[in-house]
């Protein structure tokens, strides 16, 4: 077994090397430094920009990958800016945030764990990434584990999917999600200080939200950054009973069942949770962070560091009627009616402390424009609570470093090249304990280029990465070494409009959890089993797209296939242990094929007043090779709205529909379809200052009971009701 110590030298190792290339570029900061009296302080074009499109209510996409802004092998990316986050809701998970997006769903296990699905992919192969780097918590092992940030600290948000996630590993095989924030600062405020400022409230989780952001800046090169949040919410209020009707009618039955044999008290238990409504039990979450930065410029050039604490306490809903169908070894602790002491609540209370370096060396004129830097350690600790009592404690201690070569844009030739390293020590104790104890290294090499300034250009991508998985206790480690890669042809002979298709071959290595776990597994209702022969997995990619303006509008169609080998999944094996069904991970071929499209056009662009239409649509589907379907894949979904906006005023309303989605697995259950109805007013109250907002918004105005169909928990965990929303966001 590897010893800690030796652990942490390695970890310290990879960080020294990754911090030491620093030092290649120290000719030129003396260069910057001597600059800097030329350069204007103050938010970059860029970023004026963003805020000028904002205050028009125009949306923008910034790709936070210096030098790579025009490479198409990025275009499957969507940018949620600041007035988006505030818009869609001030939800406390990103999953659910995002899921107005093309190809995006969540997996809205509770509300206070909620993690992306990229074009119907989650889990293992949708990386969620702080500025570049991994969230380092434990949301990929569970769909019960939290995200370790809060939206509303956020500047903007980038969804990537395609061949974009070459640039951050492949365990985004399916996409990632890139969150940016202000935590290392990287310009000179304009004034003495800047502060953001959010509050919000709303009805159906009686929410009551804050958070703040201060800029100060010192002399003409520092910046001193802190900001903090604060999250309440009571149980979810919804709108109809809280099972899906085939679980009600299950539930019903078996209370029949009961009365008949004379278990009189069983059968109203049972009873009773089948007409369970209005509310989801053990559904209330509270949460706070505080993070402080540094950030030095020099010229073009930036450095900086941040720590950061991240605490969250919220409910895990338990299926209603579980004690009934699972034995006492499994459900002791999370119900104990059998012993007169009533269901014992699980709680889940998490806490991470994260340390995060950026630096941004501006090189010169020569082949390279740029050297950037990025490493992020956390330390992070999960407890499960059944009632007062610990049930299962999952610890995690992690870095990411990565250094990153920008070549310079005078030529034909443009791109990026760099390293990536990644370091997991895993452990879990308890009762959930399904994992044992496990080590993750990975080392990885990456390229990303683009060659011509004509009409065509091409486009290519590559990425090695080399994998090594232990399991200490069990005495068996696994190396993978996997290339990937993307080639893509572009066209701009048409005004305004590119178009391209991208061919890509992916491979990613067996997760620790997908290799060694062997357990009960509450969450997901099954006992896993790991498989820890599974090979690596494959996926070749075809994706076709056009983008681009028509007139003052925008538009972006992409139609995509993916053919995997190897893919790993859970199957149902027809036997119990423990009471619960077992799932094992196997691997088999499968076919994913999905389109997205959206469209953004201003029906009236008059002085003073615009009315837009905002149009959106995706679908996927999924099949294994044996004809079955994929689990939990998101049905087609459409959306449509019409914004209108002034000087002062926004007002907006939405519909976004869901199709039913029956093409299930053995042991998934159909969803319905169902649509949702919201509506907005924002108001900015200061003409000299428009990102002063107040907002008024009404969300699922018709009270539906809608239910996500990637969710392992939609049969019994809705989404909310009717909601309404009260909220300001202030700058200044």
């Amino acid at each position: 077994m590897t010893s800690n110590k030796t652990q942490i030298a390695s970890s310290h190792l990879a960080l020294a090397t990754v911090l030491g290339l620093a030092f290649v570029a120290t000719p030129a900061l003396a260069e910057a430094a001597e600059a800097e009296a030329e350069q204007p302080t103050g938010s970059t074009q860029v970023e004026d920009d963003v805020h000028n499109r904002q205050a028009d209510g125009i949306g923008t996409i910034i790709v936070s990958a210096q030098g790579l802004k025009e490479l198409d092998v990025l275009a499957g990316t969507s940018v949620v800016e600041i007035r988006d986050i505030q818009r869609d809701g001030v939800t406390g998970q990103i999953g659910d945030l995002l899921t107005k997006l093309p190809g995006v769903s969540a997996t809205s296990f509770a509300p206070g764990s909620s993690r992306p699905v990229l074009r119907g992919q989650q889990g293992e192969r949708v990386r969620v990434l702080v500025d570049g780097v991994g969230t380092s918590d434990v949301s990929n092992t569970s769909v019960d584990h939290a995200t370790t940030i809060d939206p509303i600290t956020v500047e903007r948000i980038e969804v990537l999917r395609g061949p974009a996630v070459l640039l951050y590993g492949s365990q985004a095989i399916g996409g990632a999600v890139n969150v940016i924030d202000k935590r290392i600062p990287t310009r000179m405020p304009d004034e003495d200080f800047h502060f953001d400022g959010f509050a919000g409230i709303d009805s159906a989780t009686n929410l009551r939200t804050g958070a703040g952001s201060l800029d100060v800046g010192v002399g003409t090169s520092l910046v001193f950054h802190v900001d903090g949040s604060w999250r309440q919410t009571d149980d979810v209020e919804i709108g109809g009973f809280q099972v899906a009707q085939a679980l009600r009618a299950d539930l019903l039955a078996d209370a029949d069942v009961e009365a008949d044999e004379g278990n009189l008290d069983e059968a109203a238990e049972l009873r009773e949770a089948a007409n369970q409504r209005g509310t989801v039990p053990n559904s209330a979450m509270e949460s706070w962070t505080i993070n402080a930065g540094l950030g030095v410029i020099l010229g073009e050039s930036t450095f900086g560091a941040s720590l950061g604490w991240y605490d969250t306490n919220y409910g895990v809903p338990t299926r209603p009627g579980a004690d009934h169908h699972h034995g006492e070894e499994v459900t002791a602790g999370i119900a104990a009616a059998a012993e007169g002491e009533g269901e014992e609540l699980v709680t889940i209370g998490l806490k991470q402390f994260r340390a995060d370096f950026k630096g941004d060396v501006f090189l010169g004129d020569g082949a390279f424009e740029r050297l950037k830097l990025r490493v992020g350690y956390s330390d992070y600790t999960h407890t499960e609570f059944e009632g007062a009592e610990v049930g299962t404690v999952f610890d995690s201690t992690s870095v990411e470093a990565r250094a990153e070569l920008v070549q310079n844009t005078g030529g034909t030739l443009r791109g990026s090249s760099g390293i990536q390293y990644q370091h997991r020590d895993f452990f879990a104790v308890g009762a959930e304990a399904y994992i044992p104890p496990n080590l993750t290294d990975q080392v990885a090499l990456f390229t990303l280029q683009e060659l011509g300034t004509g009409p065509f250009q091409i486009e290519a991508a590559a990425r090695a990465e080399f994998t090594k998985v232990e399991a200490q206790t069990l005495g068996i480690e696994r190396d993978f070494d996997t290339f990937s890669g993307a080639l893509g042809l572009v066209y701009e002979g048409i005004d305004g409009i590119r178009v391209g298709i991208n061919g890509s071959r992916a491979e990613r290595a067996p997760s620790a959890e997908e290799l060694f776990s062997n357990g009960p597994h509450i969450a997901t209702q099954a006992f896993e089993v790991g498989n820890a022969d599974l090979r690596t997995e494959t996926a070749w990619g075809l994706e076709a797209y056009a983008r681009g303006n028509i007139g003052a509008g925008t538009f972006n169609l992409t139609v995509f296939k993916q053919w995997f080998g190897n893919y790993i999944f859970l199957e149902e094996t027809g036997e119990e242990e423990d009471d619960l069904p077992v799932f094992q991970y196997l691997q088999q071929d499968a076919d994913f094929f999905g389109i997205e499209a959206d469209v953004n056009y201003p029906i009236i662009d008059g002085e003073g007043f615009r009315l837009i239409t905002d149009l959106r649509a995706s679908y996927v589907e999924a099949e294994l090779a044996d004809g079955t379907a994929v689990p939990r894949i998101p049905p087609l979904s459409l959306l449509g709205a019409l914004e209108a906006q002034t000087g002062a005023f926004d007002v907006r309303g939405e519909v976004q529909w869901f199709d039913k989605q029956d093409r299930t697995t053995v042991f998934e259950t159909p969803t319905d379809s169902f649509t949702l109805v919201n509506a907005l007013i924002a108001w900015r109250p200061l003409a000299d200052n428009q990102n002063v907002t107040v907002q008024l918004a009404a969300d699922n105005i018709f009270d539906v009971n809608g239910r996500r169909h990637a969710s392992f928990t939609k049969d019994f965990v809705p989404l909310v009701g009717r909601n309404f929303r009260a909220s300001v966001r202030l700058s200044f």
